[in-house]
């Protein structure tokens, strides 16, 4: 049976844009199409529905109540539409897996063993998205995660935990010069910081509250965004960072990095790494594959998953 009437797809994509931003230049300027061509396909839609869409009136455009309703409609419809197709882009007959990670995950723990996968099962073909936030992301993004979770799986997606939390400080052994550095004494150490924009992980404030140090200042710090980053300038002698056990391990094996105070001072909120995927929807072979071998590689070395 022929699905009829359909409107024109390019006037529907056009007439969402418009009213997503409220603008035609803005919503041309997203489409990458002129503003009048984003009016004539308004226009055009307008018409074939017989109906308008849009109040016109000076430096503002309002939708009209019809619009409205029709809005929300072919907005959800578009997402479905979207999601859907890049659903089935992303799967070449279960052999294609789309993995996300936060940066530290990537760069300090995935990135060293992901050849020892491709070299088990190389009829996976892999996509990395490094993501920092989870939350962002949609579950048609991924397949599985690698995250820090404090508080569970968010809703939609089933997790199992890596490795429990044991944050401690660490720096570059020349940053030490053969110096031994007290708990107490490191607020008056070079810290480095991750931004307040990842909070849900370790801070420097909760590391020190932890372990029974009070302080009301730092001496002197160095504030990034992207963890590796710091990591790289803690290797380069540049200052102290909180590490993740199990995440730096490789850094400490090479004597890249050492515990910046001698003794067990270390801390935890309770998190751990877990791998995330969505939980309703059917799990294909190479994902299912994939979170086993990971399962199978904390454990690899001696460093038990918990």
């Amino acid at each position: 049976m022929r699905i009829s009437p359909l409107p024109p797809l390019q006037a529907l994509i056009a007439f969402e844009a418009v009213m997503r931003h409220g603008s035609f230049t803005r919503a041309a300027n997203e489409l990458h199409l002129t503003q009048s061509a984003i009016s004539r396909q308004v226009a055009q839609l307008e018409r074939f529905l017989g109906k308008k869409l849009f109040l016109r009136e000076r430096r503002t455009l309002r939708l009209t109540v019809s619009g409205q309703i029709y809005a929300e409609q072919v907005q959800r419809l578009l997402v479905s539409c979207a999601e859907s197709t890049g659903a089935l882009m992303k799967n070449k007959g279960g052999s294609e897996l789309t993995i996300a990670c936060s940066s530290g995950a990537t760069v300090l723990w995935l990135a060293p063993r992901l050849g020892n996968f491709r070299a088990e099962h190389p009829e996976v073909h892999l996509r990395l998205i490094v993501n920092d936030s989870l939350s962002s992301l949609s579950e048609s993004d991924f397949d599985v995660g690698i995250y820090y979770l404090r508080e569970g799986a968010p809703k939609g997606l089933a997790a199992r935990r890596i490795y429990g939390e044991e944050v401690f400080p660490v720096c570059s052994p020349k940053y030490l010069a053969g110096r031994t550095i007290l708990p107490v004494d490191l607020p008056k150490e070079m810290l480095l910081m991750l931004e307040d924009g990842q909070r849900q992980w370790m801070s420097w404030e909760a590391w020190f509250a932890q372990n029974g140090i009070s302080t009301s200042r730092f001496q002197t710090t160095l504030v990034a965004n992207h963890y590796p980053l710091l990591i790289q300038l803690a290797i380069e002698g540049g200052g102290i960072v909180l590490g993740w056990r199990h995440m730096i391990d490789s850094c400490i094996d090479s004597g890249l990095l050492v515990r910046a105070c001698k003794g067990s001072a270390s801390a935890s909120l309770g998190g751990g790494y877990y791998t995330v995927w969505p939980s309703d929807r059917a799990e294909s072979t190479a994902s299912y594959t994939f979170r086993k071998w990971i399962m199978l590689e904390s454990v690899r070395k001696g460093s038990p998953a918990e």
